[in-house]
């Protein structure tokens, strides 16, 4: 496994065939076999060619003027009616996942013994993001938490910094929509991970700081008391107008009931919303008729009417399922739709990102200063990265927009990590606007927490942005995304081990102890670290180490390869034909007799 990691073991020629012809055939009609015979001598991240195939619009007549003008007017119609319903798909599935587990979101974070150990937080930020689907329902909790002063703001510094690493899922999901094409889901993938990293890295750096001298906590306090705040009206929420005119016809939820819970209030209310307002029922006719009806006493005139309670109307108002059993329903369906609209969205831009259009396209996106302040391209990227998630009020949507652009190479990765920087920038100014719309007793806790989440993100950006040298998460992107393009199950298990199995094992050893946890972990995060500087010697100074460790040929081979568990998949889940199809690539007689 390290070896594979550091691409210190070499691979058969027959695999090396059998990647060639899985490529061919896998990638039929969307790319040439030139780009892979020529893989040794070509940058597999760098941006595909773009070939104009059709004809110049001055070679073209009247009516074929006129269809193209339609064509492409329908195409940005599909485009744009494609993003919405992706956009309402995003909501719904946050509102499933929301009925699955919203009320335990709420109840994970009541147990004060869990919360004194800084890892158990910070996996309870990741598992809480992960099953609500939100950063946004997460951060309101961690807020109502802290007003309720049943959370101290000490202990929420590492749930905020889970909930930033919990909300990169959003693109890791969106980045399998492309794994049918092997180049567009190495650079899609590889800017799915581009995220995830640079804040499990700045988590990695933070975390044991906060722990130690609370640099965090102490800023965020500074800053409040140098600045007198005071409480606002409504924060906008652009995004929201948009959608609710669809999303509010499928389901509605109560935030109420979901903020009761979080302040420790008891509550056996559905999260499904089924009163949507109040209406005053007064009686009809003067006051002198009021007092000769014999319907009761007559409502007075100081506002004692009695109040009648609007239902809802959505298609789950006043339904006999189980907030469970709605969950569930909502889930298949938004995923479903989800899956559609991208798959629909990816062949789109496909198809309208070609020629001319897309050559613009991407000078313009990838355009740079001129030389002597060239550096400041990166961070107009993170501002304009900022100023879009602040205008669609959503971090998961920008990203989402962002990955499947990667995948068609119309943006670089190295264009694509500060747009993805200034999307975290963006959501914690849209957090800072929500807390300035809090009430005055909730205004310093509310403040203090989307502060904190603004400086965990900025003291990203100082660590892995502004030395080049240090910008770490670009070459560990592009070393996830060739291992994912050559064995796609890779892709699979880090989802399920970076965002449930490896915070489930975190969390259950912080419930031991501290004591266990240390004992256990410690020797773990050790053994990673001297892997990885083992492998960097062995690449850079291999004269430095002893002589066993300058390879690692003596392991066994499922230790330093993917490879015996790439065969071990493909005999369990692959089809008959596909096992036999395979056998024979791998026979090198078979090789030698084809004309490749």
């Amino acid at each position: 496994m390290p070896n594979s990691l550091a691409g210190g073991h070499v691979s058969p020629p027959t695999l090396d065939t059998v990647g060639l012809v899985d490529q061919s055939l896998g990638d039929a009609g969307t790319s040439s076999l030139a780009p892979v015979l020529e893989e040794g001598n070509m940058d597999p991240w760098a941006l595909p060619q773009l070939k104009d195939t059709g004809q110049s619009w001055r070679e073209l007549s009247a009516p074929g003027r006129l269809l193209r003008v339609l064509r492409g007017f329908l195409k940005a119609c599909g485009l744009l009616g494609g993003l919405y319903l992706f956009i309402c798909s995003l909501d719904i599935l946050s509102s499933a996942f929301q009925l699955l587990g919203g009320k335990v979101a709420g109840d994970i974070f009541k147990d004060d013994v869990v919360l004194s150990s800084p890892v158990a937080g910070l996996v309870i930020g990741v598992l809480a993001t992960v099953l609500v689907q939100s950063s946004s329902t997460s951060s309101a909790i961690v807020v109502s938490m802290v007003a309720s002063k049943l959370l101290t703001v000490r202990a929420s510094v590492p749930i905020i910094m889970g909930v930033n690493v919990g909300t990169s899922i959003t693109s890791t999901l969106v980045s399998m929509a492309q794994s049918g094409h092997r180049d567009e889901f190495r650079r899609a993938f590889g800017g799915s991970a581009v995220h995830s990293i640079f804040n499990w890295l700045t988590v990695l750096v933070l975390l044991p700081l906060e722990g130690a001298a609370a640099p965090l906590e102490k800023l965020s306090a500074l800053v409040l008391g140098a600045a007198s705040m005071q409480a606002r009206g409504r924060a906008p929420d652009i995004l929201k107008v948009l959608t609710q005119p669809l999303t509010h016809l499928l389901v509605q939820l109560d935030a109420d009931v979901i903020a009761s819970s979080a302040a420790g209030n008891a509550t056996n209310s559905s999260l499904i919303k089924r009163w949507c307002g109040t209406r005053a029922d007064t009686a009809p006719g003067n006051s002198s008729n009021c007092a000769s009806a014999a319907a009761g006493p007559c409502p007075e005139r100081n506002g004692s009417a009695p109040v009648e309670r609007l239902p809802c109307y959505h298609l789950f108002a006043g339904t006999a399922l189980t907030d469970l059993a709605v969950g569930f329903v909502l889930l298949a369906g938004s995923l479903l739709a989800l899956c559609t609209c991208l798959v629909l969205l990816v062949r789109l831009l496909n198809s309208v990102l070609h020629g001319r259009v897309a050559r613009a396209v991407r000078a313009v996106l990838n355009a740079d200063f001129p030389f002597p302040v060239g550096w400041l391209s990166g961070y107009l990227a993170i501002l304009v990265g900022a100023g879009l998630t602040f205008v669609l009020q959503s971090s998961s949507v920008f990203t989402a927009a962002i990955v499947p652009l990667l995948g068609v190479g119309v943006i670089s990765l190295e264009r694509a990590y500060p747009l993805l920087l200034g999307s975290n920038i963006g959501t914690t100014a849209t957090a800072l606007l929500a807390a300035l719309a809090s009430p005055p007793s909730m205004l310093l806790s509310a403040l203090q927490v989307a502060l904190i989440h603004f400086f965990f993100n900025l003291a990203g950006i100082l660590l892995w942005y502004v030395v080049p040298a240090l910008r770490l998460p670009l070459p560990l992107a592009k070393r996830f995304g060739d291992l994912t393009a050559r064995y796609r199950w890779v892709a699979v298990a880090y989802l399920l081990l970076s965002f449930l199995l490896l915070p489930l094992a975190a969390f259950g050893l912080s419930l031991a102890g501290d004591t266990v946890l240390a004992a256990v972990g410690g020797p773990l995060v050790a053994l990673v670290l001297l892997v990885v500087l083992v492998n960097v010697l062995q690449r850079r100074r291999s004269a430095w180490l002893p002589r066993p460790l300058r390879s690692w040929a003596w392991l066994p081979l499922g230790l330093r390869s993917l490879e015996p568990w790439d065969r071990l998949l493909s005999r369990c889940f692959a089809s008959p034909a596909a096992t036999r199809e395979a056998h024979c690539y791998e026979n090198p007689e078979i090789l030698a007799s084809q004309q490749l």
